[in-house]
Parts: C-alpha cells; structure tokens; sequence
C-alpha cells in the first residue's frame, strides 16, 4: 500500500511539474538601475513584477513566483521559473543579466576574510570602526557610481574635514556622489594633447569620472566597498563582496583612459586630493622603475605624506624579472600580488584520458553542453600568429566547431577567446607558454574555455601530434576554497631588488591580486571586450594593482583606528606584522622555490595584527631627505622631489652613520667591507611598561650582533634605539651567491601576539 501511496505521490509531482513545460528553479534576474520602464510603476516592487507578469502564463499569479525584491544590494529580483521563462526575460528592456540560483556557503567574495577580516570578536574591523571617518582617495580610471559596492545605506555623514566636490561631466551628475562616495574628479589634459583619437570599435569613453574600462571601479570596491550579499562572476565564487574598509568614504580622481596615464594628469589629481582632504591614496598604476627625480608619483607622494597622508602603490605586472618592482620610494608602501587558497577548476579531458588541470570562470557547470567532447585543433605554421589565436588568423575552414589551443601572450587572454568564437570555433584551451609557467589568471571567457599551465601545455600538445584526431572536453568545476596551498607569489608581481635604491627593500608587502573578484561597470561584459553583451555586477581581475587596494583598504583601518599615526607608522604596523608563512605554516613560495624578500618584502599582510603592532618604526619627512643625502642626490635632485633646499654636506656632518629608519633591514656589503652598523628606532604603541626581547636569525655568511638585546618601554609612544652589526664570515668574491637573508623580530615578554619582524637582506657587492 505505501509502496501505492509513493508512485502516486511521485506521478503527481511529475504532472505538476510538466504543467510548466519544463522544471521550475530559482533564478536572479539582475534589471538596469536606470532603467527606461522603471518611471512607468509607482514603486520598485511593481516594476519588478511586471517582468513576471509579461512572462509567466495569463492563468498564474505572478506575484506567487517572485522571492525577493532587490533594490540596495543590486537592481532586481529573485523568481521561480522554468528555463524556457528564464529565456523569455532576458529579451525583455532593461534585463541585464539572468543566473541560475547556487547553493551557497558562509564564505565569501573573498579576499578580506582570507586576510583574517570578518572573525568573531574584537576583530581588526571593529577596532577600527570598519574604517568609519577615513577617506581613500583611488587614482584609477574612474568609478561606475550605480554598482551597488558604492551604495551609501547606512553609512556615516561625509566628515567635516572633506573639501570635495563632485565633478560633473559626461553621463555624470554632482547626485551620482553620495556618503560613500563623497567625491570625483577627472583630469584629461594631459591625455588629451598626447593621445591619438580612439578606435571606433574600442568600449566609448566617458569625459568624466564615469568609469568605461572598469579597472577603477574594481579597486575602488576592494579598498572600500560597502557589503553586497549574493554577489558572483556568472555564478562563480559566490558569496558577499565586501571592501576591506566598508566604512570608509571613497573618492576617485580619474587619472587613466584610453592610451593609459599620464603623469602630468596623475600629478594634477594628486595635488587636489592633498588640498581635499583623502587620509589615504591608493594607486594601481605605475610602470619601470625611475630615478625619484624622474618619478612624478614619488614627487606626488613625498607632498602627500608631509600632510599626513598615506601613499600606496602598486609594485607593477613585470614580474618575475628581477630589479622590475616600480614606485620605489621609501615612503610609499609598495604592494606585489599573491594568490588566494580560491580555485575554479576546468580541467581538461583528452582523448586518451588523461586529465590536464586548469582554471576558468566560465560558467560551464551552470550551462548545458559546455563540457561536450570536441574535436581538438592546434593552427600553426605560416605568419598569421594563428598559434596565438591573433585576430583574423583562424580560418573557419579550420576551426568550426572544434576546440582550439591558443598559446599565451600578443593579445589579451579573453580576446583570444573572441577570436575563436567569430571564426567558428566552440571551445578554447588557453595554454600558458614558459613565461608564464603555471601562473593561472583566469577570465570569465566568451565561449567554453580554461586556461593551462605550461607543463600541462607540453603534454597537450604532445597529444595532439601523437593522433590524427585528437578530442577533448573541458570538465568546469564550480568553485573550491580552501584545498590549495596559499598564499604564494603571483608569477607577474615585480620583484627586487630596488634598482635604484639597494638599502631599502621593495617590494614592501604582498597582498591578494590573483583572481580578484569586485564591482564591474555596467556599460561593460565581465571580459571587459567590447563584443561581450553578457552585463554584471561583478568580475574577476589579477595583477598588482589588484592588491594594492587590498592594502589601501588596510591602512585606512589602521588610520581609523589610530587618526595620529604618521604615514610611516601606518606603514610599519603593515609591514612588521606581515606573514612570512602561509596559511599552512609553512615559507610562502614562489612558483618551486621559497619566496625571497625580493618577491614578498616583509610577508603578507595581515590586517588583524596590523591593527595592533605593538611597535613601529616611525619616519619623519626629514629623515627621507637626509636618506636622500646618504644616496648621493644632489641639491637640485633633492629640490624637485621634496621642495626643500638642503645642503647635503651640513646634513650629513651632523647625522654620521645615518640609516634611515626603515621596517625592513637591507644592508649593502661593498668589495673589501667586512664590518657594517646601521640604527634603527623602535616607538611603543602597545602598552606601558612593555619589555620586548630580539631574535635574530643571521643570513647565511654573517654574524649578526644587536645591542641592547632588550629594550623596556615605560610609555606610550617612548622611543628607543638599537644597533645592529653585520660582520662578513666571508671574504669578497668567495661566496657562491650575492644575496643572504634573515630575519630580526622584537618579541614582547608578556605578550607573543605583538613581535615586530623585520626580515634582514645583505648583499655582497
């Protein structure tokens, strides 16, 4: 009988089901927040209803479908519908984007609780009041103001310190500025008289602070986004995006366009923000490193952080040649890329069986047939670049219908994928080449695609020539946290040592900048390509300029935290609380080796301890200039970058010995120095009466000598002094490498939570 009770229950479920042609799901439908047929409803609700009511059956109520109404975290809703509804509603106006519900979990989107932010408790957050009061000023290429990152619900009034404005222009209005983005600007001069007109084809650019490449309004969300539940890359790596200041106040000064940056316009920006009022300015943007003389944002900053402002820089993407970290200045915080322990599998199936891991933010798993076997095709031979899959070098003839390798670099990795799909082609297998290694920057692709490592290139295309048929399929995996070893050293990040500068250790830290997800412009599909249709909230980016904002966001907490900090200080409590080890406890690496100090600066940053150092290694502006001196600069030199006319001889007759008084140790051993001292001064701003001990861990080849080896703090704010000896074990030009590290940590006697680390770097010259 029950077994009767069970098929009928069961034939009945499958009867309502057919009623509806096909099985209903939940799908989130995400409307434009201008949208031209919003003025026809007197309420959001009504709006959002009248979707359901021109696509579900006469005969059904459509208000029973709908499950939640958007209108603050994005524009839109959430409905049961059946997937031929679903492709009904997004011929509709003002429909930007249809996905499939997920199942999601209480991680998130990602990077600030994969830097410790979010824990329970008296976390970094909440000591620093979620960044509430400071004022991050993003030097970018401008901002996408209606993407939910920048909503302004409950944030705090604009503070009373703000000299702003809201800067109108082209499709930007002094309303599309609110409490969290209190202020825009653009600056184009420059731009102007050195560029030539853009491509018809190119994405139109905005003249305003209206962001049409989507790059500034990515790290202006990092830094200070405020908190958007659900959000997603096409369903990929859901969860709640959220800036590492959600509290903060943001200001974009668009300073990038079509043909890139120019100083002149960057220098501009910089000097309205001093005049504005930004507590910190983040910059993603810089090039080869440049004598500080030469350097427009050195020049910039020294200004900035004479007036109390923090200055952060990108290291730049020309990793992993050594001595390519740009923005070197000893009082800018420098910031390469790491990885995240976040995956999006897509791994490749070739005929033989054999499995090739790769990466893709496709949304395969959400699509029907995106994993089909195909016929597999390599193009090569000829001039046409065609193993780079370069624009009109695919024939059809050649690649309809197929799956087509595209080897790595010319062109960008996602128009390689549009270059596949207008020749024909069904599927792309991006293979990275022996620059690029396993680095795995991954893209939300225009067609079925995954992105390989160099070693998994090898063996692919070794299987295409060993058949006269070669196939694959491309597996897509969803997301996965957690099951990979991280961070690491993104393969692009710049690294050292300072070319110009070898007693000052860059980069300074490294932060998240491999597959950042953020806010996206709405004038944009998530590859940024102009033939993209698909329209998002949210994308995914890698590179340098990805963690600088990471960094931003942090040194905005710690100002908001501590509003008398100096730059120097804020830039200390980042760089001596950094991690050395990744989140296994183990060394970070760098590709199959440890990570140097050239790749990682002090370690990773860490916003929970950065909040709290304990102990800082102050800086004042005058101390850089007789930094300056030591360098050998000349009057003039020294002039351009600081605005101050010093005499170096009087300077350095008065401060003998001197060494800046820098959170990380770099120590320069010239042929026939055996013996070297440096100084450095530590100021206690944990608590009174502090006492703290010194570890030393010598480079390979030194004795390593610190005196006092403790240092007792009655006070707050008391400032004590130590020497350090450095004495070669070695004589010149017997050592098998140039380089040695180590590292120096200050250890609180009561306390294990505050140890101030510096790593040591000497170099035999």
């Amino acid at each position: 009988m029950a077994a009767k009770v069970q098929l009928l229950c069961l034939t009945l479920f499958l009867l309502l089901a057919s009623l509806h042609g096909d099985a209903l799901q939940t799908y989130i439908v995400q409307l434009h927040p201008q949208g031209k047929t919003n003025s026809l409803y007197p309420t959001r609700l009504h709006w959002h209803l009248s979707f359901l009511q021109q696509t579900v059956s006469a005969e059904e109520d459509a208000f029973s479908r709908l499950l939640y109404s958007y209108h603050s975290a994005m524009e839109g809703f959430a409905a049961q519908l059946s997937e031929t509804e679903s492709q009904s509603l997004r011929s509709l106006p003002d429909v930007i984007a249809i996905r499939p519900d997920r199942q999601l979990q209480v991680h998130t989107t990602y990077s600030y609780k994969f830097l410790g932010l979010g824990s329970a408790g008296d976390g970094a957050w909440k000591q620093a009041g979620f960044g509430r009061g400071t004022i991050i000023g993003v030097l970018d290429t401008g901002i996408w103001p209606e993407s939910p990152s920048f909503d302004d619900q409950g944030m705090p009034p604009v503070p009373t310190k703000w000299k702003g404005i809201c800067q109108e222009g082209q499709n930007f209005s002094s309303l599309n500025c609110n409490r969290k983005l209190i202020g825009a600007r653009f600056f184009i001069k420059g731009h102007r008289v050195a560029s030539v007109s853009p491509s018809a084809k190119m994405i139109q650019e905005y003249v305003s602070s209206r962001d049409s490449s989507g790059h500034g309004t990515h790290t202006s969300s990092t830094a200070g986004g405020v908190s958007v539940p659900m959000a997603s890359v096409l369903g990929n790596g859901a969860g709640e995006a959220r800036g590492m200041a959600p509290a903060a106040h943001i200001a974009v000064y668009k300073v990038c366009w079509f043909n890139g940056c120019y100083s002149s316009d960057i220098l501009a920006a910089m000097d309205v923000a001093i005049r504005d009022g930004v507590d910190v300015l983040s910059l993603s943007l810089g090039g080869f490193p440049l004598p500080l003389f030469d350097d427009s944002i050195a020049i910039g900053s020294f200004r900035a952080i004479q007036h109390g402002i923090s200055v952060i820089c990108a290291a730049g993407n020309n990793g992993p040649i050594q001595s390519s970290v740009a923005n070197i200045a000893p009082w800018i915080a420098t910031v390469g890329a790491s990885t995240l322990d976040r995956r999006f599998p897509a791994v490749v199936r070739i005929g033989t069986g054999e499995l090739l891991y790769g990466e893709s933010m496709f949304p395969g798993n959400l699509i029907p047939d995106s994993g089909k076997e195909l016929k597999l095709v390599y193009v090569t031979g000829g001039n046409r670049g065609s193993e780079f899959c370069l624009k009109g070098s695919l024939q059809r003839s050649e690649v309809r219908g197929k799956m087509v390798v595209c080897d790595r670099g010319v062109n960008g990795r996602a128009e390689k994928g549009e270059v596949v799909k207008e020749a024909g082609g069904a599927g792309m297998i991006l293979a990275n080449t022996e620059i690029n290694l396993q680095e795995d920057s991954v893209d939300a692709h225009v067609l079925p695609a995954t992105l390989i490592g160099y070693a998994e290139a090898a063996r692919l295309k070794a299987y295409i020539k060993s058949t006269r048929s070669p196939k694959a399929r491309i597996i897509f995996g969803g997301t996965e946290i957690g099951r990979s070893r991280a961070p690491a050293v993104a393969q692009f990040s710049a690294r050292g040592p300072n070319l110009y500068d070898p007693s000052i250790l860059k980069p300074d830290v490294i932060a998240p900048g491999v597959n950042i997800i953020a806010a996206w412009p709405q004038n944009l599909g998530p590859t940024g390509l102009p033939e993209d249709s698909r329209r998002v909230n949210f994308t995914v980016m890698s590179g340098t300029s990805m963690a600088c904002p990471h960094v931003s966001g942090i040194a905005a907490l710690i100002h908001s935290a501590h509003p008398k900090w100096s730059p120097a200080a804020i830039k200390s409590a980042l760089m001596t609380t950094a991690n050395a080890n990744d989140h296994m406890g183990k060394p970070i690496m760098d590709g199959n080796k440890l990570a140097s100090s050239f790749a990682i600066g002090t370690g990773h940053v860490n916003a929970e301890r950065a909040i709290n150092p304990g102990l800082v290694y102050d800086i004042r502006p005058d101390e850089y200039i007789t930094h300056l001196c030591t360098l050998g600069y000349t009057t003039s030199e020294i002039f351009t970058i600081t605005h101050s006319n010093v005499s170096c001889h009087e300077i350095l007759l008065v401060n003998k010995g001197f060494s800046l008084n820098y959170p990380s140790i770099s120590v320069l051993l010239k042929q026939g120095t055996r013996r070297k001292m440096i100084t450095r001064r530590l100021t206690n701003v944990g608590s009174p009466n502090s006492v703290y001990s010194v570890e030393v861990k010598a480079p390979e080849g030194l004795k390593v000598m610190v005196k006092p080896q403790r240092l007792v703090f009655k006070q707050i704010n008391q400032s004590l002094s130590y020497q350090i000896w450095f004495i070669s074990r070695m004589r010149s030009g017997t050592k098998k490498t140039n380089f040695a590290e180590g590292h120096l940590t200050w250890v609180h006697s009561q306390n294990n939570f505050y140890r101030v680390r510096s790593p040591v770097s000497v170099t035999w010259k």
